[in-house]
C-alpha cells in the first residue's frame, strides 16, 4: 500500500481543494446550519458524503466516462441539478421573516435528519461539476493500473474527508456568537444563500461544459 501513498496524497489534496472552494455543497451546509442548528447541518455534509460515494461508485465501474460521452445523458444530469438548486434557492427566497428568529420558540420546521441528508445527497449527486471532477480524478490522478481494491480506498478517504471537513464548517457556523450575530440578520442572509444557490444552478445550466 506504502507505494500507492504519493497518489493517495494527490487525490487527498486535490479533493480537499474542490471541497473548500465556494460552490453548491458549501452553501446548502452553511445555509442549515446558520438557520436551523448544527446536527441538521451535519446531517447535510452527510447526506454530501454519500453523494461523493456516487460518483466514485459510476467513475469506478466506466459509467462516468459514458456520462460525459453522451451529450444527452450529461445535459439531462446537469438540468436536473440545476432545477434542484434554483428550487431550494427560491425556497430560501419566499422564506418570511417573522419565521426566521431564534428564540426558545422555534417557528420555522426544521428538516429532519432524512431530509437534511437527502438535501445533501441530491445537491452534491446532481451536480455535473462533480460528474467532471471525479472523471478526471480517476481517469487523469489515478494511474489506470492501480488495483480496483486500492481505488475504493480513495473513494472511502475522499468520502469521509468530505463529511470532516463540512462538519467543521457546520459545528464553526453554528457556534452561539456567530449564530447571534447571525439572528440579526437571518432574514437577509437566508435570502442571500438562495440568491447564491439560484446563481450556481443558473450557471450550471448555461454552462456549455
Amino acid at each position: 500500500m506504502s507505494q500507492y501513498l504519493p497518489e493517495l496524497l494527490t487525490v487527498i489534496l486535490i479533493h480537499f481543494l474542490a471541497v473548500v472552494s465556494p460552490g453548491p455543497d458549501f452553501a446548502v451546509v452553511a445555509k442549515n446550519s446558520l438557520v436551523h442548528n448544527r446536527k441538521v447541518g451535519i446531517y447535510t455534509a452527510f447526506g454530501i458524503s454519500i453523494g461523493i460515494c456516487v460518483h466514485v461508485f459510476y467513475s469506478l465501474i466506466g459509467i462516468g466516462l459514458i456520462i460525459s460521452q453522451s451529450v444527452v445523458l450529461f445535459s439531462t444530469i446537469k438540468l436536473i441539478g440545476a432545477a434542484y438548486l434554483i428550487y431550494i434557492g427560491i425556497k430560501a427566497l419566499r422564506s418570511k421573516a417573522n419565521t426566521l428568529k431564534i428564540s426558545s420558540e422555534k417557528t420555522q420546521k426544521t428538516p429532519s435528519a432524512k431530509e437534511a441528508i437527502k438535501i445533501g445527497f441530491l445537491t452534491n449527486a446532481l451536480n455535473p461539476k462533480a460528474t467532471i471532477f471525479f472523471l478526471a480524478v480517476f481517469t487523469q490522478v489515478i494511474d489506470p493500473s492501480t488495483p480496483k481494491s486500492v481505488q475504493v480506498i480513495y473513494g472511502l478517504v475522499m468520502f469521509i474527508n468530505t463529511f470532516l471537513l463540512f462538519t467543521l464548517i457546520s459545528i464553526g457556523l453554528s457556534q452561539k456568537m456567530i449564530k447571534k450575530q447571525f439572528s440579526k440578520f437571518q432574514h437577509h442572509i437566508e435570502r442571500t444563500m438562495g440568491a447564491i444557490l439560484i446563481g450556481l444552478g443558473i450557471k450550471i445550466a448555461i454552462s456549455k461544459d
